[in-house]
């Protein structure tokens, strides 16, 4: 939370004008998704920089040549959306649930990402929202989607992977890209001020021929083990 208010008092200048254009792109009827996907990937290094993270990012030469894939991350907290979008160029939307949907500034940014919102105590809107993602994914759309269903508030240690994340990728047949994301939960979890670096790692993608005969629960344990063994390589202790 205090590098969050650090962010905010360091741009303090710039805020207005931001929430402003940020308020105006965020109109998706009116403005293309690379309109507004541009102008969140021009501003998060500048808001991350003036919160004393620097983010290091590998394997950016295995995201897929063509859009309509997912990204697979792990999930520490509200920075891995964050690191995300200050390191992948091309637009991407996101899945989150329903509760956050209307939080105050935060939800003209999910206007900007095209964000969908589940209700996880409703197994039909959550089965027809993934529907809507399936077929996007088909015409070209990136999306982010966390696995664990919720952070894990347990430092770089991740949660059991579900199964049924993976369904829309599945039907879509489309590419999977684990993303092994390490110290996040060091941005906004901690009440240090510190300067922090955030490691982000874009796996090798798993292609349809690669998992077409593997269940969704298989594909989640697959994707999970590779975000581990990379977090296990990586992590400073």
């Amino acid at each position: 939370m205090k590098r969050i208010i650090l962010m905010a008092v360091r741009s303090i200048f710039q805020l207005p004008f931001w929430f402003y254009k940020i308020r105006k792109l965020s109109n998706a009827e009116k403005y293309h998704e690379s309109t507004r996907y541009a102008l969140l990937h021009h501003l998060t290094p500048i808001a991350n920089r003036r919160g004393r993270v620097k983010i290091e990012c590998h394997g950016l030469e295995n995201l897929p040549k063509e859009d309509g894939y997912v990204l697979y991350p792990n999930h520490q907290g509200l920075f891995d959306v964050l690191a995300i979008l200050e390191t992948h160029e091309r637009p991407v939307s996101t899945v989150s649930k329903k509760e956050v949907e209307d939080l105050f500034f935060i939800k003209y940014v999910f206007r900007m990402l095209g964000t969908k919102f589940i209700v996880r105590e409703d197994v039909r809107q959550s089965m027809k929202v993934m529907m809507e993602v399936t077929k996007e994914l088909k015409e070209g759309r990136n999306y982010i989607i966390f696995a664990e269903g919720t952070r894990s508030r347990d430092k770089n240690n991740i949660l059991e992977f579900k199964g049924g994340s993976f369904k829309c990728a599945a039907n879509a047949k489309c590419p999977i890209v684990p993303v092994a994301i390490i110290d996040s939960y060091k941005a906004f979890d901690t009440n240090s001020l510190s300067k922090l670096t955030v490691q982000i790692h874009y796996l090798k993608p798993l292609y349809y021929e690669d998992y077409k005969d593997m269940k969704t629960v298989e594909i989640a344990e697959t994707v999970s083990h590779m975000i581990q063994k990379t977090i296990k390589e990586n992590e400073i202790i």
